[in-house]
């Protein structure tokens, strides 16, 4: 037991205070991703997808977003998702992960300064412009400034908390396995930085530990070896749960240069630590260095290696052909939750998938009504099932982003991807619930419509088609024009409806049953017709007139209505 304050504390209270002031420095770090993030997030992707052209550009690329961003797994997210759909290739995509590892680095070098006193100005500021600003980039770079001062500020309270147990045998005993055995401490912090995803926290503690002398500096580098061991678990352990093996191999390729690291940084470690502490005599400045000389010379080794290192992930990780099932999600990536602007992007490309299969299954329904092929019904009914499904699982990868790191813009595409595929989802519930029954119906009776009855029916079907390929438009582009034109189908269906109900009215006049039956049959068809068109609007075109100030409460302004 050891005093503190007058009181007597266990060595369990001790490892609870330990453990507060590690809680306060992750969320610190967690603010300052989320607030960058949601700042510059689809800048900083933009950026990126545009440099990787050389294996140095992309290094430099990797870097640069990696110190703004202050997470590598964000980036190495992104470039993971550009090399999955083909737009660059291996050797870049790890010479971004290289870039990526050298960028975080950098905040550890400002944070080794003795910059605490700096914690209140920066939280008082960061709170001011947060509640002041009424616009999110303001707001979100306010969030940015308050998790550098819990950064801080956690960063001291560990210092000063550590002062009084510097003597407790317990902590002693504890610290003396890591200082005396390196592969021990190379262990703990790299599961350390899995569990806390943030090898820059754990590094921030390594050099406090080191600067009160509860680790050597030698423990305290070999802590540094393990954090950035620990920095390519997550990657990895996401991507094993894909399907397809060859997306492991950017996270696994730079899971293999960190092992490389860690051998010889462990080999070499006792006369590297002895020379950066006699260059610099601050035993933080010298840690924080032996973090960004660790990972700098990792991308000196790996980069002119990058082509064969590349051929040889390819052979471990081949492409696998996997049986077809077209209810299986291409897109949702659950490694880029982290990242709302990539998981967004992911949903969004799922999505449009819901209107390819929505598109063969009115193609399906157009066959059935026009022929006497059965097995067009059952195909459509089938693929009612994989929209259903997949549906499904957008919703619940939709669910899973965490909504406090969503800005506005990206709330309000998070609200339009969920009324996208809904109303997908729904008008295949139209077609599968009353137009493939009214497609039965007619084979098992053996109605025929008249040629001009299959004609307009073919039309109809034709027109919803190309308002479907008119609504995954306006779904990537919110073009407001897109919108009106789209909306404004919903009139041109209102006569369609109304013209076939007199049609059929005056068949039923004329006392032709036949005729009455088929037509009260095509009568129903473009009812359903119409409600899928609904459905497309209401999905798409509605969101972006809302937001214009085009839509009223009854009709659209103007002469839409």
């Amino acid at each position: 037991m050891v005093a503190r304050g007058g009181a007597v504390l266990t060595f369990p209270v001790t490892l609870l205070d330990l453990a507060g002031c590690v809680a306060l420095l992750l969320w610190g770090t967690h603010m300052v991703q989320s607030g960058v993030q949601s700042a510059f997030g689809p800048r900083l992707r933009t950026f990126l997808s545009g440099a990787l052209k050389t294996r140095l550009h992309a290094f430099l690329a990797g870097l640069g977003v990696t110190a703004i961003l202050q997470s590598s797994t964000a980036t190495g997210l992104m470039v993971a998702g550009f090399a999955a759909s083909g737009l660059v290739e291996l050797a870049p995509a790890l010479a971004v992960m290289l870039g990526a590892n050298v960028g975080t680095t950098l905040v550890v070098q400002l944070l080794s300064f003795d910059i605490s006193p700096l914690s209140p100005a920066l939280i008082l500021l960061g709170v001011m412009v947060y509640r002041r600003s009424n616009t999110q980039p303001p707001r979100d770079l306010g969030k940015v400034a308050i998790g550098l001062g819990l950064m801080l500020l956690a960063l001291h309270q560990l210092i000063e908390f550590i002062t009084p147990y510097e003597d407790a045998p317990n902590l002693r005993l504890l610290m003396g396995a890591v200082s005396t055995q390196p592969t021990v401490a190379v262990a703990v912090a790299a599961v350390l930085t899995w569990v806390a995803h943030s090898s820059v926290a754990v590094v921030l503690l390594a050099m406090s530990l080191a600067a009160k002398g509860v680790v050597s500096p030698e423990a305290a580098m070999a802590l540094v070896i393990g954090a950035n061991l620990g920095s390519a678990l997550n990657p990895l352990l996401e991507a094993s749960s894909a399907s397809d093996p060859a997306s492991r191999r950017v996270p696994f390729g730079n899971l293999l240069n960190r092992l490389v690291g860690v051998v010889v940084g462990l080999a070499l470690l006792g006369p590297v630590s002895v020379a950066l502490v006699e260059l610099e005599p601050s035993v933080t400045r010298a840690v924080a260095d032996y973090h960004t000389l660790f990972n700098l010379i990792l991308a000196v080794v790996f980069l002119p290696l990058l082509k064969p290192f590349s051929a040889l992930l390819c052979r471990l990780f081949p492409l696998k052909a996997l049986p077809p099932d077209p209810a299986r999600p291409l897109y949702l990536d659950a490694a880029a939750l982290d990242t709302p602007v990539v998981a967004l992007g992911n949903a969004a490309r799922e999505a449009l998938r819901l209107a390819d299969i929505l598109e063969t299954m009115l193609s399906c329904t157009r066959d059935a009504l026009d022929k006497d092929q059965g097995q067009r019904v059952a195909e459509a009914q089938k693929l009612d099932d994989v929209l259903d499904r997949l549906n499904a699982a957008i919703q619940a990868y939709l669910m899973r982003l965490d909504h406090e790191t969503l800005g506005p813009e990206d709330r309000e595409r998070f609200d339009e991807i969920l009324a996208f595929a809904t109303n997908l989802e729904h008008a295949g519930d139209v077609l599968d619930n009353s137009l493939l029954p009214l497609a039965a119906k007619r084979l098992k009776r053996g109605l025929a419509f008249s040629p001009e009855g299959k004609a307009e029916i073919a039309t109809i079907i034709d027109r919803v088609i190309g308002n479907l390929h008119t609504a995954g438009a306006l779904f990537m582009t919110n073009d407001a024009r897109t919108a009106r034109i789209l909306a404004a189908e919903k009139a041109v269906f209102r006569d369609l409806e109304t013209r076939a109900t007199q049609n059929h009215f005056e068949r039923m006049r004329g006392g032709v049953v036949e005729s009455a039956e088929t037509s009260s049959l095509q009568l129903d068809v473009v009812r359903d017709l119409k409600r899928i068109n609904a459905h497309l609007v209401a999905g798409t075109a509605y969101p972006v007139l809302e937001r214009e100030g085009e839509l009223l409460p009854s009709r659209i302004a103007g002469e839409l209505g």
